[in-house]
């Protein structure tokens, strides 16, 4: 061998081992600054939420938390029914991911699987309601509910949010790529119904695409405010949001007490991602590679 291709040879080696370490470092420092930029605010209402508003507004601002989050956290369910509060937000949010997760994912299987007249047409309307704003339906949702009878309920604001237009098409888009057509077709052969085709073939096998659209949908009706504001009226039926603007008084806020509030309606989502995190982003990476 010849000496000099052998130390040209060994001269590039370090660079080329420095090169590909740098892509790694490269890449953890940039996830490193997108952790803080997203774990930043979370931390900063907690910090807020231990202190009152003359420490909130100060500068240089206070990075470390105080010791009046006890206080404040007291004061909250003492101005409001906070833990009621809570409860109706756990109802509304229990009932809307459930529902969407079957119901869109029953919607999904007819669109993907079963043929029936004006099925593309009907779906390509329910994919164009995606592109209307939610607010422009707000006022005939009211008047609905109106004639229903159901303003101040729970039914209010449970029964509009169980089935969307993005989870039939998110349901509809895995029933088409996961379930083979002949699965179907045999289960057919052997006497099966419809309900049973969907309940104990096809919706187990897009369980995890179903648990994460129910997932989005809990996080949604959690965090909705818009709708709950204009139809809830009375304090003990209130969601949790609702409740933090309730904390608010009409001529000054205090910032301290409403981000104690904040920060204890967030606290159940932080632990519900504590447990499902894993699930969750399997689910999505799973429907990110079948097809």
């Amino acid at each position: 061998m010849n000496p000099a291709s052998t130390s040209s040879t060994t001269g590039r080696a370090p660079h080329r081992r420095r090169s590909v370490n740098r892509v790694p470092f490269v890449a953890y420092a940039a996830l490193g600054v997108m952790v803080f930029l997203s774990v930043f605010p979370l931390y900063w209402m907690f910090v807020v939420s231990t202190t009152d508003s003359a420490t909130a507004t100060s500068l240089p601002p206070h990075v470390l938390p105080g010791g009046n989050f006890l206080y404040l956290a007291n004061l909250v369910f003492d101005t409001v029914p906070f833990v009621q509060a809570l409860v109706n937000s756990l109802i509304v949010s229990t009932a809307i991911g459930v529902g969407q997760a079957v119901l869109c994912a029953l919607a999904g299987f007819a669109f993907a699987k079963l043929h029936f007249p004006g099925r593309n047409t009907l779906f390509l309307i329910v994919v164009l309601t995606m592109t209307v704003p939610a607010q422009l339906a707000v006022i005939p949702q009211y008047l609905i509910m109106s004639e229903l009878g159901w303003v101040d309920t729970l039914q209010a604001l449970i029964v509009p949010g169980l089935v969307s237009a993005f989870g039939i098409f998110w349901m509809r888009q895995h029933m088409s790529s996961i379930i083979d057509d002949d699965l179907l077709h045999a289960a057919r052969v052997d006497g099966a119904t419809t309900w049973q085709i969907f309940w104990r073939i096809a919706f187990p096998l897009v369980r995890p695409a179903a648990f994460v659209l129910g997932l989005f949908g809990f996080v949604n009706a959690w965090n909705d405010f818009l709708w709950p504001f204009i139809v809830m009226k009375s304090p003990e039926r209130y969601t949790v949001q609702i409740a933090i603007k309730a904390l608010q008084n009409s001529r000054d806020i205090d910032l301290g007490l409403a981000m104690s509030g904040s920060f204890l309606a967030t606290l159940p989502l932080l632990v519900l991602f504590v447990f499902v995190g894993r699930r969750l982003v399997q689910g999505i990476m799973e429907g990110a590679f079948k097809g």
